[in-house]
């Protein structure tokens, strides 16, 4: 008798004991999924300020239902078109001071990537450098450019490359920037591409990676603009405009693609016939620069290439005016 009501006791001990845990899942699982709609929301409202504060600086154009911002500036006979790189809007080129540099020369035309800044990303297509270009050719029909010299910046060189290869006759010169060029091993983009990952991303970009990414923002700046300094007129770059969770699926889509987009192009380098003006920091940390850039100039045969010590990524910023002697030699 006594045996039998230990068991039950047992029993019931374990039961309680169950239920408890069951109890305490329930919760936790309640008290994230409370804690992330609240990221959410306060995620959102961010993003609302961010557009409050930042209002569009250029014109729009409808390009095959996309809606397109760019900046205009200048009245020189030669059209220059500027790409900024990942993650980055016009202002990046605007708080370096390239545009206005370049305006007194040169009509001078950059663009918000697709996802950037105030231009749309829409969902159906699968924004690679060629579809991009694509989107920008008809932009610059719709604008009355031709023969312009096309500077991009990191991911902004691929879309430059992709546009030179497929419409040649409409790019008289390049200026590649901090590209990547070369498929390498990166376990940074499996880690930076997870936000454009369908259902868990989109979890992830609405929530912890705008947060994340606020938390994060000068140590990432100080690796991308290092060894130098991030300079004081990188202040007027809005952040909180390249933190919003439509910005961020833009940059982890276009991580995925990095090195996909580099095996399919790697081969095509040598059939661009343009002027070619290459530039990178000699120190730059996220793309190795004699893998990258000094390979890409033993490939193209018409192609000068300028090595600039003590810069690192964001070459434009830290250099300007080196990027801006790269735009004349090339358009000259």
């Amino acid at each position: 008798m006594n045996t039998r009501g230990a068991i039950t006791r047992l029993g019931k001990a374990r039961s309680t004991g169950t239920a408890l845990l069951g109890e305490r899942a329930t919760w936790g699982i309640v008290i994230a999924a409370g804690a992330l709609v609240t990221a959410a929301l306060v995620n959102r409202q961010l993003a609302k300020r961010a557009e409050r504060r930042n209002r569009p600086i250029g014109r729009f154009l409808d390009v095959n239902g996309v809606r397109l911002h760019y900046v205009e500036r200048g009245k020189g006979d030669g059209p220059l078109v500027l790409l900024h790189g990942q993650g980055s809007m016009i202002q990046d080129f605007e708080a370096s001071g390239l545009i206005d540099m370049a305006a007194e020369k040169y009509r001078v035309i950059a663009f918000d990537r697709p996802g950037y800044g105030y231009t749309e990303r829409p969902r159906g297509t699968i924004w690679t450098p060629q579809a991009q270009a694509d989107l920008l050719h008809r932009a610059l029909k719709r604008l009355g450019v031709s023969h312009a010299t096309v500077l991009g910046h990191s991911w902004g060189a691929s879309v430059a490359i992709a546009l030179a290869l497929k419409y040649p006759q409409d790019v008289g010169a390049l200026v590649l920037a901090s590209g990547y060029y070369y498929p390498t091993m990166r376990a940074d983009v499996l880690a930076q591409s997870q936000p454009a990952v369908p259902v868990i991303g989109d979890i992830m970009r609405h929530t912890i990676s705008p947060l994340a990414s606020r938390l994060l923002w000068p140590l990432a700046m100080r690796k991308i603009f290092g060894p130098a300094p991030v300079p004081k007129k990188f202040e007027r770059f809005p952040k909180e405009m390249a933190v919003r969770p439509s910005q961020l699926r833009a940059s982890a889509a276009e991580s995925f693609l990095m090195i996909p987009d580099a095996i399919a192009y790697r081969k095509s380098y040598a059939d661009l016939r343009m002027p070619v003006v290459i530039i990178a920091g000699g120190q730059d940390r996220l793309v190795d620069t004699d893998r990258q850039s000094s390979r890409l100039h033993r490939e193209i045969k018409q192609s000068a290439f300028h090595r600039v010590r003590g810069a690192g990524h964001m070459v434009h910023q830290t250099a300007t005016r080196d990027v801006m002697a790269a735009i004349d030699q090339a358009a000259a």
